[in-house]
């Protein structure tokens, strides 16, 4: 069962889940799910909107720019370690997080991606912008520590590649019960 909310009443709860790690739901060739810490919900063109942030090289950017859309599960406690871990740090073009984190998907009522009952705060979202980041626009502190070129492109953390912008127009809003 599913529980409508209204995403404003929520904004506080998300924005202060995010830094300890929320999850970022792709679907496709098969389900995803990505532990992000960046990330913001708000308002663009009079539309509630969530923006996330991926690198260049992550699995997660290749099922976006294919469908288009994208879950947020957001924890009502806690994070999960385990299930952090696991989608923050295996690939899912190799590793099948579903069953090595233990995820339990529900169906999605709007899109096509599913929604983690672990993680009940679900937002389903439609892509409506993409902008690659231009690393010269940012300043030389952001860039040496969240971009360092010494790092390689496979590392899960900082790295050198830099970011795709989505911002996602959230198109429905619900707490898994």
């Amino acid at each position: 069962m599913k529980k409508k909310i209204n995403v404003n009443d929520y904004a506080g709860r998300i924005t202060e889940a995010l830094p300890k790690g929320i999850l970022l739901c792709t679907n496709g060739e098969k389900f995803n799910a990505m532990t992000i810490g960046w990330g913001g919900i708000g308002t663009n063109w009079s539309i509630p909107v969530f923006t996330v942030y991926v690198r260049e090289s992550r699995y997660t950017k290749s099922l976006l720019d294919r469908t288009g859309e994208f879950t947020i599960s957001v924890p009502l406690g806690e994070p999960d370690p385990k299930i952090n871990g696991v989608c923050g740090s295996k690939s899912g073009r190799d590793t099948d997080k579903v069953s090595e984190a233990g995820l339990t998907l529900e169906p999605p009522t709007t899109i096509n991606t599913p929604g983690i009952r672990e993680y009940p705060l679900t937002l389903e979202c439609k892509v409506l912008y993409v902008q690659p980041q231009e690393l010269d626009r940012l300043p030389k502190e952001i860039v040496e520590r969240f971009y360092p070129q010494n790092v390689p492109g496979t590392f899960p953390m900082a790295n050198r590649d830099p970011h795709t912008t989505y911002i996602g127009q959230i198109v429905d809003a619900y707490i898994i019960e």
